[in-house]
């Protein structure tokens, strides 16, 4: 997977910009700054010091551009290895004519997340906090950019430590009297081992009961509004967007698409999607509307059911509610500012409702806290202590290792063997270690590497 040669990449994105960074790492890095970069500095570059100079084109003698580069000797970098960086102007033909004069000094184009691979691989980041680099460039919303620094920084590593050294703790002991098969568990010991074990297991169950708030944020959740015909749900979503994105008329089934934006609810990236009205029509056209709507309310992670405070609960009203149902749904009762006509069925007494007026955006901070409730259950996302699980590769490994140390404390108030004690604490710290990365096999390290653009 690793080989010791020297890659190089553009790490901007494409296009015109006011610059453009070429990276480079690996052993010939100064190598390659002495063969095509001229500056007024005598013999090598002085680590971590920019310097201004000129690339030029190996095979011509011609300048490339002027630039500004620094060397950063290891381990002193972010792959612990010698790492050039070219600071050109921005640009598509030019980025690419300094990368060209790199990679024909005999290096190799970087695959695409093998900068940070090297980082890994190098011992400088665990596999958390790789991940969490891309969460960072990916984050649509403060909350979400917030908790993937927080894994950037080692927040989670630190709490999946802990429970590492528990469980090794524990192993230890058991190890130690399989190595003395003639002494029994004391006591004491007994106690320390399922002590250590209990706060591993609390650790993984704190962090797997917060897995939904933090893959929430860093995903999104779709929420869908959904109603009859002119209670007032593209204005809702023109409300929420602060512009006027759906067409909004007295005219019934005016949307008969689906329009989908995205909404930034206190850090909650919410993809809304509006839809046609539901109700029983001859229009063709309306009809197929009606039907998508349908078919993507059980796709949605929450229904907004919008009703017309105007107007009494109708059939119309009926059929959306009877398609609600298993679903999570928040009623919105629309028009507020009117004489109120709609009397609620019973059924609906337990679902959260709001009332809300899109003509006087009265209610839509309240109807806003109500969506970001129905994720976030109380969770303070914007305290610097926030850690939370936001992948489910790291949810599937740390519920393996919940299982393991359930099956140890049972095995063990069972007196069952040392030997099997052990293969069952063991068997933990691999589902552990598949998160930070100590035991991934490769294959899934290849599958996360490549979701990484190339030069990062």
């Amino acid at each position: 997977m690793y080989t010791e040669d020297t890659i190089a990449a553009i790490s901007t994105p494409v296009g015109e910009g006011g610059i453009g960074i070429i990276r480079v790492s690996g052993p010939a890095s100064g190598a390659i700054a002495r063969r095509i970069v001229r500056h007024a500095m005598n013999g090598d570059l002085e680590s971590h010091r920019f310097c201004y100079g000129s690339v030029i084109d190996p095979s011509t003698g011609d300048t490339v551009d002027e630039v500004m580069v620094v060397l950063m000797r290891a381990p002193r970098s972010f792959t612990r290895e010698d790492v050039l960086e070219i600071q050109c102007h921005g640009g598509y033909l030019v980025t690419r004519r300094v990368l060209d004069a790199v990679l024909a000094c005999g290096v190799r184009l970087a695959e695409p997340g093998e900068f940070t691979l090297r980082a890994f691989l190098n011992g400088r980041i665990d596999l958390v906090q790789a991940e969490a680099v891309i969460d960072v460039i990916r984050s649509k919303t403060e909350a979400a950019l917030s908790l993937a620094q927080h894994q950037r920084e080692g927040r989670l590593s630190e709490r999946l430590g802990t429970v590492r050294d528990g469980l090794r703790h524990a192993l230890a002991l058991v190890e130690a009297f399989i190595d003395f098969p003639e002494d029994d568990v004391d006591p004491a010991a007994q106690a320390e081992i399922e002590a250590k074990s209990r706060q591993a297991l609390g650790l993984i169950r704190e962090l797997l009961s917060g897995f939904d708030e933090g893959r929430v944020l860093r995903e999104g959740v779709s929420v869908l509004i959904a109603g009859k015909p002119n209670v007032g749900k593209s204005s809702l979503l023109n409300t929420l967007l602060q512009e006027k994105r759906s067409i909004v008329t007295s005219v019934p089934g005016t949307t008969r698409d689906i329009i989908e934006e995205v909404v930034n609810v206190k850090g909650l990236p919410l993809r809304m999607l509006d839809t046609a009205g539901i109700r029983e029509t001859e229009d063709i056209v309306e009809r197929e509307g009606v039907r998508l709507t349908l078919e993507k309310i059980p796709q949605a992670d929450l229904v907004l059911f919008v009703l017309d405070g105007g107007r009494p609960f109708d059939d119309d009203d009926r059929m959306l509610l009877d398609a609600l149902e298993g679903k999570r749904f928040i009623v919105v009762v629309n028009k507020s500012d009117l004489v109120l006509h709609l009397e609620l069925p019973a059924s609906l007494a337990g679902v959260t409702q709001v009332a809300i007026s899109t003509a006087t955006g009265e209610g839509i901070v309240d109807l806003r806290e109500a969506v970001f409730q129905a994720f976030i259950h109380g969770v303070a996302i914007d305290s610097r202590e926030y850690v939370a699980l936001s992948q489910s590769r790291h949810w599937d490994a740390l519920a393996k290792a919940q299982e393991c140390i359930q099956t140890f404390l049972a095995n063990l108030a069972a007196s069952q063997t040392l030997e099997l004690l052990a293969v069952d604490l063991k068997d933990a710290l691999h589902a552990v270690g598949e998160v930070t990365g100590e035991t991934t096999p490769d294959d899934v390290l290849d599958l996360i590497f490549q979701r990484f653009c190339i030069g990062k």
